[in-house]
């Protein structure tokens, strides 16, 4: 009888271990999308896998590869037979999902709607979105706990509950490989938490593959991966040798880093600097305040006043008006012209123009990173922070592109100043977004989850520019992060005052 027994273990485990998917020495049919190198891949059913590597490194073209999205050349993808024994098509046995960032598959369609109240009719609700279910479907839906919240309108649901959203959207068809490309970028600790629990209850049913840009990110229960680095994907590893591939990576591009004596000279002054009187040298003062929409109130009675030199951190979970706060300040959110909102030592709705605000301020966040959608090169897009627009409507000259080239040589992205920044991979559009925030020398500088998105090597990299930034001491910084740590915040390297908010109540 135990002999059966484990001889039947056996069989399961062979059946689940069979292979899923096969890519054999896979080369891409159009030339523009090659890796330089064929790819062998082989992903078995219940065999949860991680991709990860630094950014450009080719994984989301791997995974183009794995969907069919990305057609091979020759028979260089095989794929296993439906494990239910029914034909289906590819669309509906493997579904990716790519959380971009806080919205899910909500981004707003311009840069400012988050922050315009009249939009929120153009939001479907979640029941829309969804469709009817019954039987199985509907049961995943109550197991996602999606069904909760059906009324509400998809911008109003926190992050974890968009990851959720989408996850019922795209196990609609019962798929038997989902592949989630950045699985938490945008979360709080908490939400990570959470949706790393959801993520592993899903691993009884579906094999899971995730793209991420360092180890940090692969859920606990992935145990396996590869790692793909210029465009070449190494034979599987555990989980501790891909953190090894890490660590020395790290330690090469630790070696190669700058010594940051003098950072780039802008070519053109940010604005009128700032004076000298007390009045002045208030960057932003907000005066009892109150910020509602509709039935929900983020603030009550706020105040702040940000001081030039002063360094702050704003920390929150999701939903806690973070943002909205920055939204204000950067002139992008209509509720400031009504609001006693005092900036750069002039009270908002005197007279200003919203360009001679943006002028003194660089700023990158995850709404930047989610709608600037310009095919344009890379360094034309750095070079749009010189005029604070989306897309470059004037022509630099010689001395603000080579100011722009030189930002991006410290920033460690020379190599991407002709490519099309559409073709970026999503890390490295986030490091030229990044870039892009510096390359007028702000009297202000916001940086709103500014490394979300980046590898390790470039977020350590970034940090260190930061801290050559700062070493001005009229230069003013507001950073906004779910991670503490990857700003030097935990260990108070650059002086932080810090606010940590609460979420307030949906109504």
């Amino acid at each position: 009888m135990c002999a059966k027994v484990v001889n039947l273990h056996a069989e399961m485990s062979k059946l689940c271990m069979q292979p899923l998917i096969e890519i054999i020495q896979g080369v891409a049919r159009h030339p523009d999308f090659r890796l330089p190198h064929p790819v062998d891949l082989t992903v078995g059913r219940g065999e949860h896998t991680a991709l990860v590597g630094p950014n450009g490194g080719g994984k989301s073209l791997v995974a183009e590869m794995i969907t069919g999205a990305l057609p091979l050349l020759g028979t260089g993808v095989r794929y296993a037979p439906t494990a239910d024994g029914k034909p289906r098509k590819l669309h509906e046995r493997i579904r990716a999902i790519k959380f971009r960032g806080v919205y899910g598959a909500a981004d707003p369609a311009y840069y400012q709607q988050r922050w315009n109240h009249f939009d929120e009719q153009t939001f479907p609700t979640v029941a829309e979105v969804l469709g009817p279910a019954q039987g199985e479907e509907a049961a995943l839906r109550r197991a996602l706990g999606v069904d909760l919240h059906a009324d509400k309108a998809v911008n109003l649901l926190s992050s974890g509950e968009l990851r959720r959203l989408q996850l019922a959207q795209a196990l609609k068809d019962a798929p038997e490989l989902l592949l989630i490309d950045n699985p938490f970028i945008g979360l709080d600790a908490a939400s990570r938490a959470t949706v790393a629990q959801l993520f592993e209850q899903l691993s009884q049913r579906v094999t899971l593959v995730f793209l991420v840009s360092r180890t940090a990110d692969i859920p606990p229960f992935v145990r396996t991966g590869c790692w793909v680095e210029q465009g070449r994907v190494a034979p599987r590893e555990t989980r501790e040798q891909l953190v090894r591939r890490e660590q020395a990576l790290l330690a090469a591009q630790h070696a190669k880093l700058p010594r940051l004596h003098a950072l780039p000279q802008a070519p053109t002054a940010p604005g009128r600097p700032l004076g000298e009187s007390q009045e002045e040298a208030v960057v932003v003062r907000m005066d009892h305040i109150d910020i509602a929409y509709g039935p929900r109130v983020l603030f009550r009675d706020f105040s702040w006043e940000i001081r030039r030199g002063e360094r702050w951190a704003l920390l929150g979970p999701n939903g806690s008006g973070k943002s909205t706060l920055l939204s204000l300040i950067c002139a992008d959110n209509p509720q400031g012209y009504a609001l006693p909102l005092t900036l750069f030592g002039q009270r908002r709705g005197t007279g200003e123009s919203i360009w001679d605000i943006k002028r003194r301020i660089g700023y990158v966040s995850p709404e930047m990173a989610a709608t600037y959608r310009k095919q344009l090169p890379a360094l034309d897009i750095v070079a749009s922070g010189l005029f604070d627009t989306v897309g470059l409507y004037r022509r630099p000259s010689a001395t603000e592109r080579e100011a722009c080239r030189g930002w991006m040589d410290v920033f460690g992205a020379a190599h991407l100043a002709e490519r099309d920044f559409l073709r970026l991979s999503s890390g490295e559009q986030r490091l030229v977004l990044l870039v892009r925030a510096f390359v007028k020398e702000p009297d202000l500088l916001i940086l709103d989850e500014p490394f979300h998105g980046l590898d390790e090597a470039a977020r350590r990299r970034a940090l260190h520019v930061l801290e050559a930034y700062l070493q001005n001491p009229a230069k003013t910084l507001i950073a906004v992060t779910h991670y503490p740590e990857e700003l030097g915040i935990g260990a108070d390297r650059l002086g932080y005052r810090l606010m940590q908010l609460a979420p307030a109540p949906i109504a």
